[in-house]
C-alpha cells in the first residue's frame, strides 16, 4: 500500500444515503488493510456547533455567515494538529468525509453569489483536493421522504431548495471536470449502491489490492 492515505469525499442531498454508504465502505477498505478514519462537516469543532445552531434554526444568521463559517471549518479541518485531515492522511490513514467544499458551492452557492464562494474556499482547494468524489444522486421526493421520517427538519430541507441544490451540484461538477467526481444512483437495495461504490474504489486501488 502507498505510504499516504487517499481522500474519499461522499457528497449528494440530505437524505441521499451517504453517511450509510461511507459506514458501509470503510468496512470493505479495512478488510483490505486499509486504514480508515471517518469525519464529516460541519466537524465537531467550536466551527461545526456554530455551524449545527444556524442549521438547526437556534441560531439565525445570514447566508453569507454561513458561507464564511462553512469555509473557516474547512480549513480547521483541514489543517488542525490533533484530528485534521492532512495529519490523517500524511500518516497513512485513508480519509472518508462526508461533504467537502462541493456542498458550499451547491448549499451556499445555490443562495449567494457562487464564485465569491468558491474565493472563500481557494485556500481548501489548494491544500488538500480528494482523490475520489462519490455523488449519490436520489430524486428528490425520494430523499425528502427519508428527511422528513426523521422528523425536525433543517434549514435547507424543503423540496424547492433540495431541488435548487441538486441542480446546483451538477452545474458545479461541470465546472470541475478535471477532478475525480463519479455519480452514484441511489439503488433500492443499499447493497446495489454500495457495490457500484465499490467498483471506483477498486478503480482507484488498481494493483494495490493484488499486493494483499
Amino acid at each position: 500500500m502507498e505510504k499516504k492515505g487517499k481522500f474519499i469525499v461522499f457528497e449528494g442531498t440530505d437524505g441521499s444515503g451517504k453517511s450509510t454508504q461511507m459506514k458501509m465502505l470503510s468496512k470493505y477498505l479495512e478488510e483490505k488493510g486499509v486504514a480508515c478514519y471517518l469525519t464529516h462537516e460541519p466537524t465537531d469543532s467550536p466551527f461545526g456547533a456554530l455551524l449545527r445552531s444556524c442549521l438547526t434554526g437556534r441560531l439565525d444568521a445570514d447566508e453569507h455567515a454561513i458561507a464564511l463559517l462553512f469555509a473557516a471549518d474547512r480549513v480547521d479541518h483541514i489543517t488542525n494538529p490533533v484530528n485534521g485531515m492532512k495529519a490523517k492522511l500524511d500518516a497513512g490513514v485513508t480519509v472518508l468525509c462526508d461533504r467537502y467544499y462541493y456542498s458550499s458551492f451547491a448549499y451556499n452557492g445555490g443562495f449567494v453569489p457562487l464564485e465569491w464562494v468558491k474565493e472563500l474556499n481557494k485556500p481548501a482547494m489548494e491544500m488538500l483536493r480528494p482523490d475520489l468524489v462519490i455523488y449519490i444522486d436520489v430524486p428528490i421526493a425520494e430523499s425528502m421522504k427519508r428527511v422528513l421520517k426523521r422528523g425536525e427538519t433543517e434549514r435547507y430541507e424543503t423540496q424547492e431548495r433540495q431541488q435548487k441544490i441538486r441542480t446546483k451540484f451538477f452545474e458545479v461538477f461541470e465546472e470541475l471536470k478535471d477532478e475525480n467526481i463519479k455519480i452514484v444512483k441511489s439503488e433500492e437495495d443499499k447493497f446495489q449502491t454500495q457495490a457500484h461504490i465499490r467498483g471506483y474504489i477498486d478503480e482507484l486501488w488498481g494493483n494495490a489490492w493484488k499486493k494483499n
